[in-house]
């Protein structure tokens, strides 16, 4: 019995819809895979509530979403809103407004739901080992982390600290100043505490780095290195190392908009924001010792696809 799903993740910088046939052993064939810089918290994260012009990108998004759903005739479709929609005051009227016009039920998942969901899409891209790792998943709004390997969940946690956050807080000029670097990761020291904690008690040794920021960043260093493979297939885990993220983290700190948006493998969604994210990556790097980095192409809806297939 083959049932169709179309799964999607409203996340506060990118949409993304996964369409996929599974077959009774848990098979699954992947019709569609695409993302949309719908941008959700542009121009609102910041005042708590989703702004007009992000509110049409996201209706219009979802209604093409629908057509696909409805092309590839499938049955269940699940959708997955995070932190921009679970923090707006016009959240619930986005949520049923998505209804009316979609007829796309939308989950509001809370922070510690989407921390798990996350880990087991990341598990399920084969990065994990018997070592003790930390995910970081660097959302628009909000950044996950949880402590793990390739069995077990220790601890997890959801921060209110994404990308968009940081960037209207602390990218006031461009290239950003070092100043606001050193005020980020100052910032950042304060908020995550609660990690620095969970750290000191778990040791973990590898960061996995989880599709987005990621992402991106191994796309950079594949190409600096003349391999084109990424274009064609993104493979579902990757190694970063130390010295090659560093070589792009210095690149992205001293390069403005246009310049960046001149690097092989940038992608314009990502030109801005990928400086603040960039900049926690080195701070989590930095602050628990980390010498080893990971990435998953999998996040939060390959997770969903992993627990809808545990439950078949």
């Amino acid at each position: 019995m083959r049932q169709r799903l179309a799964l999607i993740d409203m996340g506060t910088n990118t949409f993304h819809l996964l369409i996929t046939e599974v077959d009774e052993n848990g098979k699954h064939n992947d019709f569609v895979r695409t993302k949309v810089p719908v941008r959700l918290g542009q121009g609102g994260i910041s005042n708590g509530a989703i702004a007009p012009e992000s509110y049409e990108r996201a209706i219009k998004t979802l209604k093409d979403f629908r057509k696909q759903i409805d092309e590839y005739g499938v049955e269940t479709v699940r959708a997955m809103a995070t932190s921009m929609v679970r923090n707006a005051s016009n959240g619930d009227d986005f949520v049923k407004d998505v209804f009316k016009q979609t007829d796309i039920t939308v989950e509001i998942i809370d922070g510690a739901r989407e921390a798990e969901l996350i880990y087991f899409g990341v598990r399920s891209a084969g990065v994990l080992d018997k070592q003790t790792s930390l995910i970081m998943d660097i959302g628009g709004g909000s950044v996950e982390f949880v402590i793990c390997n390739d069995q077990d969940i220790f601890w997890k946690q959801s921060f209110e600290v994404g990308a968009q956050r940081l960037m209207d807080k602390f990218f006031t000029q461009d290239p950003i100043s070092p100043e606001n670097v050193a005020a980020e990761k100052a910032y950042l020291t304060e908020k995550l505490q609660p990690l620095t904690k969970a750290v000191a008690e778990y040791r973990p040794v590898v960061l996995v780095g989880s599709s987005g920021t990621f992402d991106t960043l191994c796309d950079i260093d594949a190409l600096k290195k003349g391999d084109t493979s990424r274009q064609q297939v993104q493979p579902a885990a990757s190694v970063l190392a130390l010295e090659d993220f560093y070589r792009i983290h210095q690149e992205l700190l001293q390069k403005n908009h246009e310049e960046r948006l001149a690097i092989p493998g940038m992608l314009e969604m990502r030109v801005d924001m990928i400086v603040l994210a960039s900049i926690a990556v080195d701070f989590v790097l930095q602050k628990y010792n980390l010498q080893t980095i990971r990435v998953s192409a999998y996040a939060l809806k390959e997770g969903v696809l992993q627990q809808a297939l545990a439950s078949m």
